[in-house]
């Protein structure tokens, strides 16, 4: 029980107190989505919408902000410019609000506006820019590369730092310093695999190499959204799909291949059917790419290309609330 100081009030020890919102990013704990798969096998899911910007993007946020202020790229209290399509976005502004560096944000109109929303509430400017073919809830390469333009045009206004989370070795840096350590303690060194999709591929990047460092026989599987898979090596199809902030029909910069054994696709249907059920199943409320990381958690286990037994390690990236319900017509 916490001391009780003389005016009654319940005091915290010192060490437990946390000197602002940076200290709450991390950490997060792993939960067993025994409900939802009943094995033989496990799926273990990394809570990374427990983040204080409610996504796994705070943490190579702070990863690149901290190594950019220690190179001396950014100077204290400059701007920062960042594209996004509202994770990083949200990571950003919780880090720029804390170390006080004026942010402002370009993301595509078809990122859900709940983004923008949460992003400005913490002090940061988004600018929302029109979408080149894509539409409402689903995002292209090409409407990225129109945000893109916008996003390097006010780096030149106001001669920001642009944050280029895309090229960023500190974004898969923070997942091999971080994420990945925070797997291996919580499992107690028991993974047989590990599935993630891949939008910057920091990340998938990170996390798979601190895992195969410690065990060269655990498997890492790239999630990619039907008909826009490219990683395994198809023509893309599909470029409208549901999965914000992913699958956007290139390999990404930073992705290694020799981080990854094989791929696993995923449809909307498939993301939308898993999001609900971990929903329904374990009473969390998460996005689309998490759904999309749980189906191919359960694809993997039943496709026999692991033991039918393995643990398999995943991540509920974000929050549903991030997004805009999905029209029913979309599926019809």
């Amino acid at each position: 029980m916490a001391p009780i100081a003389e005016n009654g009030q319940i005091t915290a020890p010192e060490n437990e107190i946390k000197a602002s919102a940076l200290e709450l990013i991390g950490n997060t704990p792993i939960v067993a989505l025994d409900r939802l798969y009943t094995g033989p096998g496990r799926i273990l899911a990394k809570c990374e919408f427990m983040n204080p910007g409610a996504s796994i993007k705070c943490r190579s946020s702070l990863s690149m902000i901290q190594r950019a202020l220690k190179s001396g790229e950014l100077k204290p209290g400059a701007p920062v410019v960042e594209v996004t399509s509202g994770n990083q976005g949200c990571g950003l502004a919780v880090v720029c609000a804390v170390l006080q560096h004026p942010l402002t944000l370009t993301m595509s109109k078809g990122n859900s506006a709940q983004r923008a929303i949460h992003m400005e509430a913490l002090g940061a400017k988004c600018v929302r820019v029109d979408q080149v073919e894509g539409t409402y809830g689903n995002v292209t390469l090409a409407d990225v590369k129109a945000v893109e333009e916008v996003g390097l045009k006010i780096v030149a206004e106001q001669n920001a730092y642009y944050v280029n989370q895309f090229s960023n070795e500190a974004n898969a840096s923070a997942h091999y310093a971080s994420t990945g350590p925070e797997i291996w303690k919580q499992t107690g060194h028991h993974v047989d695999a590990f599935v993630a999709t891949v939008g910057t591929a920091g990340t998938f990047v990170g996390t798979s190499k601190y895992l195969k460092e410690q065990n060269p026989n655990i498997k890492t599987y790239v999630v990619e959204p039907a008909g826009a898979e490219p990683i395994k090596g198809d023509v893309v199809t599909k470029p409208l799909h549901l999965l914000q902030g992913s699958g956007y029909g290139c390999v990404p910069n930073l992705f290694k291949f020799e981080y990854m054994d094989g791929t696993l696709s995923v449809t909307d249907e498939e993301a939308v059917e898993y999001k609900n059920l971990i929903g329904e199943k374990e009473g969390l409320y998460v996005g689309y790419t998490s759904g999309a990381n749980v189906a191919a958690a359960v694809k993997l286990l039943e496709s026999g290309l692991i033991p039918e037994d393995s643990w398999v390690v995943t991540l509920l990236n974000d929050t549903g609330l991030k997004y805009t319900p999905v029209p029913e017509e979309l599926f019809k």
